[in-house]
């Protein structure tokens, strides 16, 4: 009399992976994100360890993790996965000031993000 086990979120051939609290704006994780979507997992690395956004080495660590979930957890063939959908939500967001003339306070916002990447395995066409 055990617990009910509970659904899987994701399809028989896809796995995901999340990042949360990733420190910049969603706008500019949305640009890497964009870069990877709908690549073979392989290009869609060596695009992100070549790119020149502060960001892409978070976005790869999430990419390898999804990479390994399905490999280790779903038993897929890491050569016939494809990044199947990137996307970016909006996290915390730090409340930073500053000083300025006249005794006013300048507001300074620090935003985080979050990206969840989710990876599918297709069948290669001959």
């Amino acid at each position: 009399m055990g617990k009910v086990q509970n659904p899987r979120r994701v399809a028989d051939n896809e796995a995901m992976a999340k990042t949360r609290m990733l420190r910049t704006s969603p706008q500019k994780l949305n640009l890497v994100a964009q870069m990877i979507r709908g690549k073979k997992v392989e290009k869609a690395l060596t695009d992100l360890t070549f790119s020149n956004k502060r960001i892409a080495q978070d976005v790869k660590k999430c990419l390898q993790s999804a990479i390994a979930n399905a490999e280790n957890n779903h038993n897929l063939d890491v050569d016939e996965l494809i990044v199947a959908e990137a996307w970016v939500g909006k996290n915390m967001t730090m409340k930073r000031g500053r000083p300025r003339a006249r005794g006013r306070f300048g507001k300074i916002l620090k935003p985080f993000a979050e990206i969840t990447i989710k990876v599918r395995q297709v069948e290669e066409q001959a």
